[in-house]
């Protein structure tokens, strides 16, 4: 795992704890790929603890941190794991 990776995951986790439960590395069902983070938000959430992040996290949500402006490729993986879910 790149460190970059690591780094914006275990951010993410620690940021996100609070409003509710984060599944790093959710593996998804059609094949072997994993979602870098899966986040379900408590029943009463707070969304005004972390500004825009925090509004975008009221509903269920997959997160893939890119260090990097993700290529079409990329994009496409991603939507095909959310598709899956």
């Amino acid at each position: 795992m790149k460190p970059h990776d690591q780094f914006a995951k275990n951010y993410l986790e620690q940021l996100l704890s609070p409003l509710g439960i984060v599944e790093i590395s959710k593996e998804v069902s059609d094949e072997t790929r994993q979602i870098d983070l899966f986040f379900s938000p408590n029943p009463e959430p707070n969304p005004n603890y972390l500004g825009l992040l925090g509004r975008i996290v009221l509903n269920t949500v997959l997160i893939e941190p890119y260090r990097n402006p993700p290529n079409r490729s990329e994009i496409r993986n991603c939507l095909a794991k959310l598709l899956t879910i």
